[in-house]
């Protein structure tokens, strides 16, 4: 990806970035502190840092998006993640999101299914020195089993409906946020377990648009 280096340009960028953001209503200010500190340049490929902080989706490659900002910051905000939970991320990507959660989290575990994006993902997180989270490559609709209960999951791609195991593995009393819809546009749901048995509750924070969750529980 990129080079690494952080200007005072970029700095500054960064400032009107958050700024903007606060400007469009995110209020959380752990979630704005931490978009302030990570510097989203270095998730970006190198033809893109001098757009990396405008409020808009990069392609990352491998047909993938960095999310825009505002769907970064809408999302964190909505899982209302503490210094104590245990994350999980389905569809670590550039590695972005992983890095906001990095920040707010005990621990974040992150899957991804493509191979290329989850190894760029881990070189920049290591550079940044994120010592608190774990990528693996595999089907994300599967979620982890392994380190499961989570207390917050983030799903970072478009889902037919909400996948079972995703469900199975988060604690009662958690939350998941995720987009559900069909191939084309989403609604971004904030879905809290109730009971043991499965029963959610349901609040949308309107519409999106994102690439697909694939997988055994996801799209085909």
């Amino acid at each position: 990806m990129s080079d690494y280096t952080d200007t005072p340009e970029l700095k500054r960028r960064r400032e009107e970035l958050v700024n903007h953001l606060r400007g469009r209503g995110i209020k959380d200010e752990r979630v704005l502190s931490a978009m302030l500190k990570i510097p989203r340049h270095f998730f970006v490929p190198p033809e893109f840092i001098d757009e990396a902080y405008n409020d808009y989706p990069l392609p990352i490659g491998a047909g993938q998006t960095i999310s825009q900002p505002y769907i970064v910051a809408l999302m964190t905000e909505a899982l209302n993640v503490e210094n104590v939970h245990n994350v999980l991320e389905i569809g670590t990507g550039s590695g972005y999101q992983c890095a906001i959660l990095a920040e707010l989290a005990k621990e974040v575990y992150s899957v991804e299914r493509i191979p290329e994006l989850a190894e760029r993902a881990i070189k920049v997180l290591d550079q940044l020195g994120y010592s608190n989270v774990k990528v693996k490559i595999g089907d994300g609709t599967l979620g982890w089993p392994e380190y499961a209960p989570y207390d917050r999951i983030m799903v970072t791609a478009g889902a037919p409906k909400i996948p079972e195991p995703l469900l199975e593995q988060l604690v009662v009393d958690g939350i998941m946020v995720i987009p559900v819809g069909d191939e084309y546009s989403q609604e971004l749901l904030v879905v809290t377990k109730v009971s043991e048995d499965g029963k959610v509750r349901v609040k949308s924070l309107g519409g999106c648009v994102f690439v697909k969750l694939r997988g055994e529980h996801g799209w085909r």
